[in-house]
């Protein structure tokens, strides 16, 4: 946990003992009373806290904001629903690298099962994300929603110049020289069996060009972590 993330909600009230932002602070931090530790307002400033009192309620703070950080990088990933502890993997990830959407989908070749997981219906899955950005010393958290299909998660992609699609069967040219028509861009990944034939038309249909990693099959994890990598890179979005 290298920032430390609060809500809007959070900062007028105390923080309760149990909750696992006091007990990193008090264990792996080990910040004393007034002893500042950096700090993010969630979507907002970065900063600088420390505890002020101690009360059978939990931790008071004050905090001091700075500037927000960048904006998120231009880019939509769109990813068919994997298995649940894939997935959680993924959401952890891909905030880390930085995405502005995450939008995930149930695929053809997927279980439906996958969409019932308590991931998608506790809240789990934003912690996931704000694990992520915190790790990235950053307060931005993607946008995330799930979709009944492909068809309908491409309907809620931005317009995009740059649409590709992960494909280890289809593609003609690989990621690291396709050309880039320059960002935003939407980056799509089938679920852990891939792409069916109909989803194939369908994102070719949608204006998004089929693309590669290489020869090896990867997992989905791997490839979101390389493809968005590759791709920032490839945008000048790195720098």
């Amino acid at each position: 946990m290298n920032l430390m993330l609060f809500s809007p909600d959070e900062l007028a009230r105390p923080l309760p003992a149990d909750d696992p932002r006091a007990i990193h602070l008090r264990e792996v931090l080990r910040r004393t009373d007034g002893a500042p530790f950096d700090c993010g307002l969630v979507n907002g400033p970065r900063g600088k806290a420390r505890v002020i009192a101690r009360d059978p309620a939990g931790l008071r703070f004050e905090f001091t904001w700075g500037e927000p950080p960048p904006p998120l990088p231009p880019i939509t990933l769109l990813l068919g629903l994997p298995r649940p502890q894939t997935a959680r993997k993924i959401l952890g990830e891909v905030a880390a690298i930085g995405v502005s959407s995450l939008q995930f989908f149930r695929s053809e070749k997927a279980e439906a099962s996958y969409a019932a997981s308590r991931l998608w219906t506790s809240g789990e899955a934003r912690r996931h994300l704000l694990a992520g950005v915190a790790q990235a010393f950053c307060t931005r958290v993607p946008e995330l929603s799930l979709h009944d299909s492909l068809a309908a998660g491409i309907a809620r992609v931005p317009p995009a110049p740059t649409r590709l699609a992960l494909d280890n069967y289809e593609a003609a040219a690989a990621l690291a020289d396709v050309a880039l028509a320059g960002p935003p861009a939407v980056l799509a990944i089938g679920s852990e069996r891939g792409w069916s034939a109909r989803e194939r038309d369908t994102l070719r249909a949608a204006g998004f060009t089929l693309t590669h990693l290489g020869a090896r099959v990867l997992r989905v994890e791997t490839a979101c972590v390389a493809g968005l990598t590759l791709l920032q890179a490839r945008l000048g979005l790195l720098s």
